[in-house]
């Protein structure tokens, strides 16, 4: 009898694939990586053609050795690991590893844990694809030379344990940029103005707002602005002068990418990133049902493609026809399935959105055998993929433009409008509704009123607001800009995110990311000594390449030797400047209590402190309070700047507990004498 082995990433996928493929297959895991750079040393030789060196990851030889001896009876051996470049590359470090006869070996992929699937992938068995090898080998060859290289220099100017990175830095730059905006951000006044209306037969007022004038949209800037309008409005009558009825679409969304999946399970569960792709990939790797053994319940959670297999699509077709009836089924769908497979040209064939591997297993049905936070997920995804296979939403909007009639002729008209929404068909939002609804309060009101019609006014409702900043960064923001700039990849977003945090880099406080003292003392050096590096056109211009090696029409060690020399020469200049500036303890005017000595200015894991420079015999240390230069309104001392224990700024009298004065944002006022 035949014997085949099959060799996964994930021990989790054992036990199901071994189900699927029966006696004659044996299924065994690498546990991810077997081969990897040496840690001590850059792992490939710059003057040998950037040659890499491999060698064995320390607690894999027992591993191998069980492949090993496992393969050299297998009449055939079936690389199994993930369907993307990092996937591809891991089969070909196992086949190398493993001295796998070519003739016998073959490289399967799957986008979902399903027999089918599984089975299916057998009978298409290829040969390894050496360009995604290629391009990953060299994604990897990059960090390596990021961060081998730069990470000295900020041991050499800041401290032990930092890091940089390809696409960390540039990941910390953009927090640095808003957290920048947010501080230089100059408020601008302006102000809104409601025209509060009786309608005949209602008892609630109808509510219109401030337009303009009827030939121009209008801004109302101040205080005096505003009451000159007032007087324009003074004895006006209001007549209805427009009433536009009409229809919209609500288009169906999209089925879940990587970078969506992370955004919406951010915005509606709370989850980070990481939690996200944990979950996902324990959804992916197989679930124990009850009644049906151990299944995957999502295709493969690393995508950037929405295209969806022919079988997805019909078995949705038929689901949502025979639960909701043929009007769900969108009208369109030729079309729609064409702008689907268009966008994804530059995708791998086989990469699919992320979705269930079967429509029919309802989030209800499995609860059971979900943890909380898997059913959420789970439910999510499902139902984000069944309302993308659905018609679209359609509204009945009507919109009214109101005029005022001036009392005498030498005044002014104003337009105010009001619009209001009620769904006609409500579509793919039976299942799923990723914005809040529009609200329909004006709906009755505004259906009232026909053209010409007269109104009481009841009342003018005037308010001053304030332009706000730009919004600090979560993780489901930072994710999207990422993927807008083309920065990184479906499987970097979350350990990049994952990575600034835990370097300290980058606070999280709610859901918020704030810039930490360390943060902005790394990410400062990285704009002067290593500008390119963190130059967002640069980095997604480095992914643009890394593409083209997948696709086979760049060769990827003209990547790796184009990007180096620029490198060292960055590298080296910044160690000779370093050299020149090297720098020294901050000397404090605040005098050690203990010993007498002026304390000096250390960085640690939360920024800066005082500390005594007579460690190791005084080891007195103190909080570092920098002054702002501006007055206390409570009290008149010092306000100093300080970080709270995840490292975010705030600001707070330097005559704490005695006076409780704090705040999050800078205190503007000039400290007077």
């Amino acid at each position: 009898m035949a014997k085949y082995l099959v060799i996964v990433e994930s021990p989790a996928k054992v036990k199901t694939i071994k189900k699927f493929l029966g006696a004659n297959y044996e299924v065994m895991a690498s546990n991810g990586h077997v081969r990897d750079f040496p840690k001590s040393q850059l792992g490939f030789d710059v003057e040998h053609n950037y040659e890499p060196k491999y060698i064995t990851i320390r607690g894999k030889g027992d591993i191998l050795a069980k492949l090993r001896k496992e393969a050299k009876k297998a009449d055939k051996v079936y690389l199994a690991t993930d369907p993307d470049r990092e996937g591809e590359a891991i089969s070909w470090h196992l086949s190398q590893a493993l001295k796998l006869d070519e003739k016998k070996m073959y490289r399967i992929t799957f986008n979902e844990i399903t027999k089918t699937a599984v089975k299916e992938s057998i009978r298409h068995a290829r040969l390894i694809d050496q360009d995604l090898v290629d391009a990953q080998q060299a994604r990897r060859m990059l960090d390596r030379m990021v961060g081998y290289r730069i990470s000295p220099i900020l041991w050499a100017k800041v401290k032990r344990g930092l890091s940089a990175g390809r696409v960390q830095s540039v990941a910390l730059r953009l927090v640095a940029d808003r957290e920048e905006e947010i501080e230089a951000f100059v408020p601008e006044e302006y102000w809104s103005l409601d025209a509060h209306f009786a309608v005949k037969g209602e008892k609630k007022p109808l509510t219109a707002k401030f337009y303009g004038t009827p030939k121009e949209k209008l801004e109302i800037h101040s205080r005096q602005e505003m009451d000159e309008l007032l007087e324009g409005l003074k004895g006006a009558s209001f007549a209805v002068t427009e009433v536009k009825d009409k229809e919209r679409a609500r288009k169906a969304p999209l089925p879940f990418t990587t970078s969506t999946l992370q955004q919406e399970a951010s915005r509606t569960l709370g989850f980070s990133t990481v939690k996200t792709m944990r979950l996902a990939q324990q959804l992916y790797e197989g679930i124990d049902i009850e009644g049906q053994g151990t299944v995957g319940v999502i295709t493969y959670l690393r995508t950037d493609s929405t295209r969806i297999s022919d079988e997805a699509a019909q078995a949705a077709a038929s689901y949502i026809k025979e639960t909701y009836g043929e009007d769900y089924l969108p009208q369109d769908k030729e079309k729609k399935e064409k702008k689907e497979k268009d966008g994804d040209k530059k995708i791998q064939d086989a990469h699919e959105a992320i979705r269930p591997t079967d429509i029919r297993r309802l989030p209800a049905k499995i609860k059971e055998s979900l943890s909380r936070d898997q059913f959420r997920l789970y439910q999510l995804i499902w139902k984000r993929f069944t309302a993308s296979r659905m018609a679209d939403a359609k509204y009945h909007i009507v919109s009214v433009k109101i005029d005022s009639q001036p009392a005498a002729p030498e005044k002014e008209s104003y337009r105010f409008t009001v619009s209001a929404s009620t769904v006609a068909f409500d579509g793919f939002m039976s299942v799923y509704v990723q914005e809040e609804d529009e609200k329909g309060e004006n709906a009755t009101l505004v259906k009232a009123l026909g053209k010409d019609n007269i109104l009481e006014l009841k009342e003018l409702e005037d308010k001053q607001h304030f332009t706000q900043p730009p919004a600090h960064y979560t993780e489901a923001t930072l994710v999207k800009t990422l993927e807008e700039y083309g920065i990184g990849r479906p499987s970097t977003y979350a350990p990049t995110i994952s990575t600034i945090l835990a370097r300290r880099y980058v606070a999280k406080e709610g859901r918020n990311l704030y810039l930490t003292e360390i943060g902005e003392v790394v990410n400062n050096m990285m704009k002067q000594a290593f500008p390119t590096i963190v130059e967002t056109d640069f980095t997604a211009n480095v992914e643009s390449l890394l593409d083209r090696v997948e696709d086979g029409t760049v060769n990827w060690k003209t990547v790796v030797s184009n990007f180096y020399p620029d490198l060292d020469e960055a590298v080296n200049k910044a160690e000779a400047e370093l050299e020149k500036v090297k720098i020294e303890d901050e000397v404090s005017d605040v005098v050690c209590e203990q010993c007498g000595r002026n304390m000096v200015v250390k960085y640690g894991p939360h920024g800066k402190f005082l500390a005594c420079p007579g460690f190791p015999e005084c080891r007195n240390t103190k909080p570092y309070l920098e002054k702002i230069g501006v007055a206390c309104p409570k009290c008149g001392k010092d306000i100093v700047l300080r970080r709270s224990s995840k490292g975010r700024k705030f600001y707070s009298c330097e005559g704490y507990p005695e006076c409780d004065y704090v705040s999050w944002k800078k205190p503007k006022e000039a400290k007077t004498d």
